[in-house]
């Protein structure tokens, strides 16, 4: 058994910028559990388009509110107590409104390496 804080993983590689707001990757590779955690905050009145194409993923909001829409259009609102997940490598916009950063507890599977960067602003959606 371990345990990790916040604060401990901000000192490491493995908090993250990745464009649009923080990643505090607090289970990874590495602590060889077969998925990871993460601590994901979207910037307040950003719009991001991903793709995992390697990875599943389930986000759980904790605080603020956005919007998750799949690529035929299809809009879902997410708010604390939400969930949405991505079963099928979906590529998707991911927004947080303007109002507040919107909070996530975000769950890959298979397991990150925990250093992963987006790149935004590019054809298509970013993807790792």
């Amino acid at each position: 058994m371990f345990t990790r804080q916040l604060t401990d993983v901000e000192k490491s590689d493995f908090f993250v910028d990745w464009g649009n707001g923080t990643s505090h990757r607090l289970l990874t590779q590495r602590d060889g559990m077969g998925f990871t955690v993460c601590h994901t905050v979207v910037r307040a009145g950003s719009e991001s388009r991903l793709h995992y194409r390697r990875h599943f993923e389930a986000c759980y909001c904790i605080a603020g509110a956005g919007e998750v829409e799949d690529m035929s259009g299809h809009v879902h609102r997410i708010e604390p107590g939400t969930i949405y997940v991505l079963d099928e490598h979906d590529e998707h916009y991911l927004r947080a409104d303007a109002a507040s950063d919107m909070v996530l507890v975000s769950v890959f599977n298979p397991p990150l390496n925990g250093t992963e960067r987006h790149v935004l602003g590019r054809d298509g959606g970013s993807a790792y």
